[in-house]
């Protein structure tokens, strides 16, 4: 029964996200804020411009995008993932993949999570909710995903608002993060912290970091809001109606980026939350990000093939570059120092 109830919750996320009924309301990633000023002479070749990256000083890789946590534990998400990681490992993206709670709690659905086979050279990082935490999952059982998915890193994600509306949610909170500090001293692989679109917060993000968190996700608002997708799943008129008070919570991308660069300087930084294009992938860089997740932008093409994810992967490469030809600067090391953006 409760592997039907997850399949099924999965396979609801993945519908709902595919239309337009989950975005936010009233609230943007604030990339609209940020300006950069083109540079009508470049003095650099297009050609030379270099877009590679590494995630965490280590694992060089030929972009700095990362395909953001959205899938696993269903039957529609197996084809997703394997769509996902062989266009990521042509491209050389990140790879992130969804929840992999299911993956412990069932093992029919170890294949939608195992995609080492598609995507031998990339990172890969696992993802499970850090509540669980609190509710029996050990740090034994963390080993044991990283085993099976043979993932680079492990990113634990905090979805509080999600898990109230959610049906049956895990909503105890509590005295967590000494648990995410026993968990990091424990493994031997980085471990992560990211939101589900919300935001997080400067002061959230140095605590975190304290504890031996390595990487920070911000996923900001202003993109999918779960609070959105579960009051269309719920079945409860009470967490429907409140839900929808929170359809412009949370802190925007941008404002969550700049909160968590200031209290953290030597910890990486994914923004992701509302990511659209390269363009924005460039502001976001130039802000300070080390690296730029994409989401539902992408999930549709997901669904199609793997030319489909191709496709699409390109274009917001071609949009980065350009946005650096702009600005006349020809390796991202060059964009974060760019002086040539303004935020409004």
């Amino acid at each position: 029964m409760m592997s039907e109830q997850i399949d099924k919750r999965k396979a609801e996320h993945i519908q709902l996200c595919l239309t337009d009924q989950v975005e936010g309301k009233l609230i943007t990633s604030g990339m609209e804020r940020v300006k950069l000023i083109h540079n009508a002479l470049p003095e650099i070749d297009f050609d030379q411009i270099d877009t590679g990256s590494s995630f965490l000083t280590k694992q060089q890789i030929k972009t700095p995008f990362l395909i953001s946590s959205m899938t696993g534990g269903a039957e529609q998400a197996d084809q997703i993932n394997r769509h996902l990681a062989i266009a990521a490992e042509e491209r050389g993206w990140i790879f992130a993949l969804g929840s992999t709670r299911a993956l412990i709690e069932n093992e029919s659905y170890r294949q939608s999570f195992q995609v080492r086979k598609y995507a031998p050279s990339i990172p890969v990082i696992a993802n499970l909710g850090a509540v669980q935490l609190n509710y029996g999952f050990t740090i034994d059982q963390c080993k044991q995903i990283m085993e099976l998915t043979e993932a680079d890193a492990l990113v634990l994600h905090l979805n509080t608002i999600q898990e109230v509306v959610q049906t049956n949610g895990d909503t105890n909170f509590s005295a967590l993060l000494p648990k995410i500090e026993a968990l990091c001293t424990a493994m031997d692989l980085p471990i992560g912290v990211k939101e589900v679109g919300w935001g997080i917060d400067g002061q959230t993000a140095y605590q975190l970091s304290q504890v031996g968190i390595q990487f920070i996700d911000i996923a900001g608002a202003g993109g999918t809001s779960w609070s959105q997708v579960e009051k269309l799943r719920s079945q409860d008129p009470v967490k429907r109606l409140a839900a929808e008070a929170f359809v412009d919570w949370g802190i925007p991308t941008v404002d969550s980026l700049l909160a968590v660069k200031e209290q953290v300087s030597n910890r990486s930084i994914i923004a992701s939350g509302g990511m659209k294009t390269g363009v924005d992938a460039a502001k976001a860089i130039a802000l300070g990000a080390d690296h730029v997740g994409f989401a539902r932008s992408i999930l549709k093409e997901a669904t199609t093939s793997v030319e489909a994810v191709l496709e699409v992967m390109q274009v917001r490469e071609m949009e980065l570059k350009m946005a650096m030809f702009g600005l006349g600067v020809a390796s991202l090391a060059e964009l974060r120092q760019t002086e040539r953006i303004i935020l409004t």
